[in-house]
Protein backbone atom coordinates (compact mmCIF):
# COMPACT_ATOMS: atom_id res chain seq x y z
CA UNK A 1 0.00 0.00 0.00
CA UNK A 2 1.00 3.16 -1.17
CA UNK A 3 1.80 5.85 1.40
CA UNK A 4 -0.74 8.85 1.81
CA UNK A 5 1.80 11.47 1.38
CA UNK A 6 2.79 10.07 -1.62
CA UNK A 7 -0.41 9.79 -2.99
CA UNK A 8 -1.26 13.27 -2.65
CA UNK A 9 1.41 14.38 -4.39
CA UNK A 10 0.68 12.09 -7.11
CA UNK A 11 -2.90 13.50 -7.43
CA UNK A 12 -1.78 16.61 -8.11
CA UNK A 13 -0.36 15.06 -11.49
CA UNK A 14 -3.62 14.15 -12.93
CA UNK A 15 -3.21 15.29 -16.54
CA UNK A 16 -5.06 13.95 -20.13
CA UNK A 17 -3.50 10.53 -20.95
CA UNK A 18 -0.92 10.33 -23.95
CA UNK A 19 -1.24 7.77 -26.88
CA UNK A 20 2.22 6.46 -25.79
CA UNK A 21 0.81 5.38 -22.53
CA UNK A 22 -1.67 3.14 -23.75
CA UNK A 23 -0.27 -0.34 -22.78
CA UNK A 24 0.71 1.59 -18.80
CA UNK A 25 -3.24 2.29 -18.66
CA UNK A 26 -4.14 -0.94 -19.87
CA UNK A 27 -1.76 -2.62 -16.95
CA UNK A 28 -3.45 -0.22 -14.23
CA UNK A 29 -6.93 -1.00 -15.52
CA UNK A 30 -6.61 -4.58 -15.49
CA UNK A 31 -5.41 -4.95 -12.11
CA UNK A 32 -7.84 -2.59 -10.95
CA UNK A 33 -10.83 -4.80 -12.54
CA UNK A 34 -9.13 -8.05 -12.11
CA UNK A 35 -11.50 -9.34 -9.43
CA UNK A 36 -14.41 -6.90 -10.25
CA UNK A 37 -17.49 -9.50 -10.24
CA UNK A 38 -18.41 -8.30 -12.92
CA UNK A 39 -15.44 -9.50 -15.01
CA UNK A 40 -15.14 -12.08 -12.96
CA UNK A 41 -18.31 -13.44 -13.83
CA UNK A 42 -17.61 -12.80 -18.11
CA UNK A 43 -13.83 -14.56 -17.67
CA UNK A 44 -14.76 -17.25 -15.84
CA UNK A 45 -13.11 -20.02 -15.45
CA UNK A 46 -10.38 -18.68 -17.36
CA UNK A 47 -6.90 -18.94 -16.21
CA UNK A 48 -5.18 -16.07 -18.43
CA UNK A 49 -7.93 -13.85 -17.09
CA UNK A 50 -5.09 -10.46 -16.49
CA UNK A 51 -3.73 -11.12 -19.90
CA UNK A 52 -7.68 -11.28 -21.07
CA UNK A 53 -8.33 -7.88 -19.60
CA UNK A 54 -5.53 -6.40 -20.33
CA UNK A 55 -5.32 -6.83 -24.21
CA UNK A 56 -8.82 -5.91 -24.28
CA UNK A 57 -8.57 -2.76 -22.53
CA UNK A 58 -5.88 -1.96 -24.99
CA UNK A 59 -7.85 -2.50 -27.73
CA UNK A 60 -10.41 0.22 -26.46
CA UNK A 61 -7.64 2.52 -25.66
CA UNK A 62 -6.14 2.51 -28.69
CA UNK A 63 -9.12 2.07 -30.89
CA UNK A 64 -11.67 4.23 -28.80
CA UNK A 65 -11.15 6.08 -25.83
CA UNK A 66 -7.63 7.90 -26.93
CA UNK A 67 -9.09 9.29 -29.63
CA UNK A 68 -11.79 10.74 -28.09
CA UNK A 69 -9.30 12.38 -26.05
CA UNK A 70 -11.13 12.62 -22.77
CA UNK A 71 -9.04 9.78 -20.80
CA UNK A 72 -6.87 10.90 -17.59
CA UNK A 73 -4.44 9.48 -15.93
CA UNK A 74 -1.30 10.47 -13.47
CA UNK A 75 2.42 10.55 -14.02
CA UNK A 76 3.15 7.30 -12.30
CA UNK A 77 0.01 5.57 -14.18
CA UNK A 78 -1.63 4.76 -10.99
CA UNK A 79 -4.95 5.25 -12.68
CA UNK A 80 -7.17 5.79 -15.61
CA UNK A 81 -10.33 8.00 -15.59
CA UNK A 82 -11.81 6.75 -19.23
CA UNK A 83 -14.66 9.59 -20.33
CA UNK A 84 -16.67 9.94 -23.48
CA UNK A 85 -18.31 13.07 -24.55
CA UNK A 86 -21.80 13.84 -24.91
CA UNK A 87 -23.14 12.11 -27.87
CA UNK A 88 -20.19 9.90 -28.00
CA UNK A 89 -21.15 7.28 -25.97
CA UNK A 90 -23.16 5.18 -28.93
CA UNK A 91 -21.18 3.56 -31.28
CA UNK A 92 -22.04 2.98 -34.55
CA UNK A 93 -22.55 -0.72 -36.61
CA UNK A 94 -19.50 0.12 -38.69
CA UNK A 95 -17.30 1.19 -35.54
CA UNK A 96 -18.32 -2.06 -34.27
CA UNK A 97 -17.56 -4.20 -37.02
CA UNK A 98 -14.63 -2.84 -37.28
CA UNK A 99 -13.57 -3.86 -33.49
CA UNK A 100 -15.09 -7.11 -33.78
CA UNK A 101 -12.56 -9.11 -35.18
CA UNK A 102 -9.66 -7.90 -32.92
CA UNK A 103 -12.21 -8.51 -29.98
CA UNK A 104 -12.86 -12.18 -31.11
CA UNK A 105 -8.87 -12.20 -31.17
CA UNK A 106 -8.80 -11.00 -27.49
CA UNK A 107 -11.79 -12.47 -25.68
CA UNK A 108 -12.29 -15.94 -27.86
CA UNK A 109 -14.32 -18.32 -26.38
CA UNK A 110 -15.66 -15.24 -24.10
CA UNK A 111 -16.83 -13.00 -26.79
CA UNK A 112 -20.24 -14.09 -27.09
CA UNK A 113 -20.78 -12.85 -23.07
CA UNK A 114 -18.77 -10.06 -23.58
CA UNK A 115 -20.76 -8.93 -26.56
CA UNK A 116 -24.32 -9.68 -24.41
CA UNK A 117 -22.69 -7.74 -21.66
CA UNK A 118 -21.57 -4.57 -23.98
CA UNK A 119 -25.26 -4.53 -25.42
CA UNK A 120 -27.30 -4.90 -22.57
CA UNK A 121 -25.17 -1.71 -20.83
CA UNK A 122 -25.76 0.15 -24.39
CA UNK A 123 -29.20 -0.66 -24.47
CA UNK A 124 -30.14 0.94 -20.84
CA UNK A 125 -28.19 3.63 -21.41
CA UNK A 126 -29.68 6.67 -20.90
CA UNK A 127 -30.46 8.09 -24.00
CA UNK A 128 -31.76 11.61 -25.47
CA UNK A 129 -34.46 13.25 -25.83
CA UNK A 130 -35.47 11.92 -22.73
CA UNK A 131 -32.18 12.79 -21.16
CA UNK A 132 -29.87 15.43 -21.87
CA UNK A 133 -26.68 15.08 -23.57
CA UNK A 134 -23.74 13.75 -20.68
CA UNK A 135 -20.46 12.72 -20.23
CA UNK A 136 -20.56 9.08 -20.01
CA UNK A 137 -17.63 7.71 -17.40
CA UNK A 138 -17.47 3.66 -18.78
CA UNK A 139 -14.32 2.89 -16.69
CA UNK A 140 -12.38 4.75 -13.28
CA UNK A 141 -9.34 2.28 -12.46
CA UNK A 142 -7.11 2.49 -9.71
CA UNK A 143 -3.78 0.66 -9.20
CA UNK A 144 -4.95 -1.49 -6.12
CA UNK A 145 -1.10 -0.54 -4.35
CA UNK A 146 -2.85 2.96 -4.74
CA UNK A 147 -6.31 2.33 -3.51
CA UNK A 148 -7.85 4.04 -0.92
CA UNK A 149 -5.80 7.47 -1.07
CA UNK A 150 -7.91 9.35 -2.79
CA UNK A 151 -6.57 9.19 -6.17
CA UNK A 152 -10.43 8.29 -7.92
CA UNK A 153 -11.37 11.49 -6.72
CA UNK A 154 -8.85 13.23 -8.11
CA UNK A 155 -8.81 11.34 -11.32
CA UNK A 156 -12.80 12.15 -11.62
CA UNK A 157 -12.26 16.10 -11.01
CA UNK A 158 -11.20 17.51 -14.28
CA UNK A 159 -14.58 16.08 -15.63
CA UNK A 160 -16.88 17.14 -13.00
CA UNK A 161 -15.58 19.82 -12.28
CA UNK A 162 -16.10 20.96 -16.87
CA UNK A 163 -19.85 19.64 -16.26
CA UNK A 164 -20.40 21.64 -13.30
CA UNK A 165 -18.99 24.84 -15.29
CA UNK A 166 -20.55 23.90 -18.54
CA UNK A 167 -23.79 22.58 -16.86
CA UNK A 168 -23.68 19.04 -18.20
CA UNK A 169 -25.00 15.79 -16.60
CA UNK A 170 -22.50 12.52 -16.01
CA UNK A 171 -23.64 9.06 -16.49
CA UNK A 172 -21.74 5.65 -15.38
CA UNK A 173 -22.49 2.26 -13.78
CA UNK A 174 -21.22 1.27 -10.81
CA UNK A 175 -20.07 -2.41 -10.27
CA UNK A 176 -19.36 -2.77 -6.36
CA UNK A 177 -20.97 -1.26 -3.34
CA UNK A 178 -17.64 0.25 -2.84
CA UNK A 179 -17.28 2.21 -6.02
CA UNK A 180 -21.12 3.16 -5.47
CA UNK A 181 -20.24 4.74 -2.34
CA UNK A 182 -17.15 6.91 -4.36
CA UNK A 183 -19.70 8.36 -6.94
CA UNK A 184 -22.41 9.32 -4.67
CA UNK A 185 -19.42 11.38 -2.67
CA UNK A 186 -18.97 13.07 -5.61
CA UNK A 187 -23.04 13.45 -6.62
CA UNK A 188 -23.80 10.25 -8.33
CA UNK A 189 -27.48 8.92 -7.74
CA UNK A 190 -28.42 5.89 -8.27
CA UNK A 191 -30.86 5.36 -10.72
CA UNK A 192 -31.53 1.75 -11.09
CA UNK A 193 -30.37 -1.10 -9.49
CA UNK A 194 -29.79 -4.06 -12.27
CA UNK A 195 -27.77 -6.95 -14.06
CA UNK A 196 -26.26 -8.18 -17.08
CA UNK A 197 -27.83 -11.18 -16.76
CA UNK A 198 -29.65 -14.03 -14.39
CA UNK A 199 -27.53 -14.77 -11.27
CA UNK A 200 -25.07 -11.81 -12.75
CA UNK A 201 -23.59 -9.55 -9.92
CA UNK A 202 -26.00 -5.99 -9.28
CA UNK A 203 -24.85 -3.21 -11.02
CA UNK A 204 -25.95 0.27 -10.23
CA UNK A 205 -26.47 3.04 -12.86
CA UNK A 206 -25.82 6.66 -11.62
CA UNK A 207 -26.91 9.71 -12.70
CA UNK A 208 -25.58 13.34 -11.68
CA UNK A 209 -26.57 16.67 -12.21
CA UNK A 210 -24.02 19.28 -12.42
CA UNK A 211 -22.70 21.12 -8.99
CA UNK A 212 -23.27 17.75 -6.60
CA UNK A 213 -20.78 16.23 -5.08
CA UNK A 214 -17.81 17.38 -3.35
CA UNK A 215 -15.23 17.84 -6.61
CA UNK A 216 -11.32 17.07 -5.41
CA UNK A 217 -12.19 15.36 -2.32
CA UNK A 218 -9.53 13.05 -1.06
CA UNK A 219 -11.55 10.05 0.12
CA UNK A 220 -12.17 6.89 -1.72
CA UNK A 221 -10.66 6.23 -4.73
CA UNK A 222 -10.64 3.34 -6.86
CA UNK A 223 -12.78 2.16 -9.96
Amino acid sequence: MVDIAAANEEATTVRKAPDAEAAAMAGALARAFFDDPVFTRVLRGDTRRMSVLRHGFELFLRRVWLAEGQTFTTAGVAGVAVWEPPGQWKHGVVEQLRLLPAMLAVFRRHSPRVLRALTALESGHPAEPAYAPHYYLPFLGVDPPWQGRGLGGALLAPVLKRCDREGVPAYLEASTARNRALYERHGFAVTEEFALARQAPPQWRMWREPGQGRIGDRQGGES
